[in-house]
C-alpha cells in the first residue's frame, strides 16, 4: 500500500486518489498491496536460504507482473493507481530464513485478501477473471511458503477469507 508503515496492511490515512467506484477502489487497494509485497520480497530475498531463491524470484516476478497489469487496468479507466511508498516498516522482524519465509507467507495471505476483495467488488467479467487468477496465484505461493515452513495443512479451502 502507499502506507510507509507496512508493506501489507492498509494505510490509516485515506488516499485522495482512491477511486469512489467500489470495483476500481478494490483494484486500487490491491495495487497498493502488490507494491508492498514487491518491497517485502526484497527483504525476503536478502534473508532467504539459497534453497528458496527460485521461489523468491518467481514470487517477486508474479507480483510485479500482476501489479503492472492492474495498473494498466486502472489507467485504462482513467483512474489513478497508487504510488509505491518511499519505504515500508515490516510487520514482523526479519533476521533469518525462517523470518523471511514467515514474511513471504504473510504477504501472500494479504495479497489473497486484496484479490478476493477485487473479485467481490468486480463489476466486469475481466475484473473477476483477473482477480480469480491473482487470488489463485497468491494461494499457490502461500502454500509453497507453508511447505518451506512445515505448516500443515498447506492449503486453505477459501483463501483470502476467514471462513
Amino acid at each position: 500500500m502507499t502506507s510507509p508503515s507496512s508493506p501489507t496492511s492498509p494505510s490509516s490515512t485515506p488516499d485522495p486518489d482512491r477511486p469512489s467506484d467500489a470495483a476500481d477502489a478494490a483494484l486500487f487497494d490491491a495495487v497498493g498491496v502488490e507494491h508492498g509485497a514487491i518491497y517485502g520480497y526484497g527483504i525476503v530475498s536478502a534473508h532467504s536460504s539459497p534453497d528458496e531463491n527460485d521461489l523468491v524470484s518467481a514470487a517477486m516476478a508474479e507480483h510485479r507482473e500482476r501489479r503492472e497489469a492492474a495498473i494498466a487496468m486502472l489507467t485504462g479507466r482513467s483512474a489513478k493507481a497508487p504510488l509505491p511508498a518511499a519505504g515500508y516498516q515490516l510487520p514482523i522482524p526479519v533476521n533469518n530464513p525462517g523470518d523471511a519465509a514467515n514474511l513471504a507467507l504473510r504477504m501472500e495471505d494479504d495479497s489473497a485478501v486484496a484479490w478476493r476483495a477485487v473479485i467481490e467488488q468486480a463489476s466486469s467479467e475481466q475484473d473477476r477473471a483477473f482477480g480469480v487468477t491473482a487470488l489463485t496465484e497468491a494461494a499457490v505461493a502461500a502454500a509453497r511458503w507453508k511447505q518451506v515452513l512445515g505448516i500443515k495443512p498447506i492449503t486453505e479451502a477459501f483463501p483470502g477469507g476467514t471462513e
